[in-house]
């Protein structure tokens, strides 16, 4: 079953619907036996696995997984070792070094974890809103319910009292906007980092900074995004 590997420290907070993980995990094998999905059988609760829920300081919430060959591995934005940039990762990247005055040390681009696998280990939780996607077709399994299930480690989070910064790029994830009200909780929505979005609000956006800068505001250490 998909949710064997959803690890305990998460699964034993989440509140969640009688009978969803059965659906989603029967719906997504359904998928799997009728042609590609991605990601890979197995990585699906990735970014679950990056991180524990006490160590998570920032939320950087998107879409779907990317819908081309090799590209996901489980972490929102993030690609497999090996693998080109897609050009959303390339904006996200292009924005980091702009905001944070720095270049983007692309010797150190891939990692055993993947492209962004240090910034989870830094307490980055990359959750997409629906966690699979039919090879080639964007928004493909946003019929599924994956979205109560992020929606609920979403919800987890917002009922955390150390402070947060919830990065939500892209209408889909802007959709769970509501979820935190807490004060130490700091919510920042721009459009996708997509070629067809990225213009329109997400590049100069800082978001990169301004997250940093908050959490250092409410005792936390912040975020070494171009660190390894």
């Amino acid at each position: 079953m998909l949710f064997d590997q959803l690890p305990p420290e998460w699964g034993a907070q989440l509140d969640l619907p009688d009978g969803l993980l059965k659906e989603i995990d029967a719906a997504v094998e359904k998928e799997r036996n009728a042609g590609g999905v991605y990601p890979p059988c197995g990585h699906e609760l990735e970014a679950l696995k990056a991180v524990q829920p006490d160590a998570v300081k920032v939320i950087i919430c998107g879409q779907d997984p990317y819908h081309g060959p090799g590209q996901a591995h489980g972490l929102a934005f993030s690609v497999a070792p090996g693998i080109p940039h897609p050009p959303s990762l390339r904006n996200i990247l292009k924005e980091a070094a702009t905001d944070l005055s720095q270049p983007w040390p692309l010797e150190r681009s891939f990692d055993g974890s993947g492209c962004l696998g240090s910034w989870a280990r830094a307490g980055v939780l990359l959750l997409n809103d629906v966690l699979t996607v039919q090879a080639g077709k964007p928004g493909s399994h946003s019929h599924l319910r994956w979205q109560e299930f992020t929606g609920a480690v979403l919800d987890l989070m917002a009922d955390q009292e150390q402070p947060l910064v919830v990065l939500l790029w892209g209408k889909p994830a802007q959709a769970h906007a509501n979820r935190f009200a807490n004060p130490n909780h700091l919510v920042l929505q721009s459009p996708h980092p997509s070629p067809l979005s990225a213009f329109r609000g997400f590049i100069g956006s800082r978001p990169f900074s301004k997250a940093n800068a908050w959490l250092e505001e409410h005792g936390v250490d912040p975020v070494d995004w171009m660190g390894q």
